[in-house]
This record gives C-alpha cells, structure tokens and sequence, in this order.
C-alpha cells in the first residue's frame, strides 16, 4: 500500500493534491494505494480539547481526509473529492499522534464508499468511521492560471 512518489512532500499537499486544511492540521501522507491510504496527524497542542486530549473534530477533519485518498488512490492525482456523508464513532482519548488507516470498500463511476480506523503511535484504537464520497474529475490548469 505504498506509492513512494508521495514520500516527503511539502506541508499542505497530500497525495499529490494541494490542501489548505491538511496544513492546518499538520497532516502527512504515509501510503496510498490498493483502495487503502494511511494518514498521520501529529499532536499538536492547537488541536486539543480542554483535557489536552486530541479534539474529536480534529480527528473528524483527519478522518476526513484518508478516508477521500482511500477512494482516489487508485490514481491519486487525477480526482478530487467532495464529502457525502461521513459518520465518526470515538471509542477512546488520545493525547498523541493519532494515525488513520482507510479502505475504499466500493467505487462508482461517481459515488464511492470508504471505512477507516484511527489508532494511536501504541495501536489503541481511538474511533471508526465511514463515508460516502463523490469523485470529481481534475482538470489540467489553464495557462493563465499556472503563471503567477
């Protein structure tokens, strides 16, 4: 589940896509690829709750993110993806990294269906989810768009 052409890439890309959000929350793409993708969101005290544990919106907006590169990674960069539904179940705090695994378990030509579970760095599981996402194809820039 590794495409190694997404290794090291600069804050605000995941998977090859530019993402405002996935800067904000500090997100790093670890592997993509075989309907799954794999996602670390590192603690950050920003994104914590009054406890110091890791929001529950946070790990929302991690889920998110790898559960839409499970459904394009089986070609990363040629698709966006627009949020259906998503539903969260949080099972245990964490005051950690927290790492989400996702698998796309059904593809459309539109519609796509993906579960996921975030664990922290020990292996305890945090929250499930699933999701319902629509794929929209990407379209090369224009010319007047790719010049500053």
């Amino acid at each position: 589940m590794s495409d190694t052409a997404f290794v090291n890439e600069p804050p605000g890309v995941l998977f090859g896509l530019p993402m405002p959000m996935a800067r904000a929350f500090a997100l790093r793409g670890e592997a993509i690829g075989d309907e799954h993708a794999r996602v670390r969101m590192p603690y950050s005290a920003d994104h914590t709750n009054s406890r110091g544990d890791v929001h529950g919106g946070a790990i929302a907006v991690l889920f998110d993110c790898a559960l839409s590169s499970a459904v394009r990674s089986h070609a990363p960069t040629a698709f966006g993806v627009v949020t259906v539904d998503i539903t969260v179940h949080y099972t245990a705090p964490c005051a950690g990294d927290v790492i989400a695994t996702a698998v796309c378990e059904r593809r459309g030509r539109a519609m796509c269906f993906a579960r996921g579970e975030a664990r922290n760095a020990d292996g305890e599981l945090l929250a499930l989810a699933t999701g319902t996402f629509k794929l929209v194809p990407r379209t090369a820039p224009s010319s007047s768009e790719s010049t500053p």
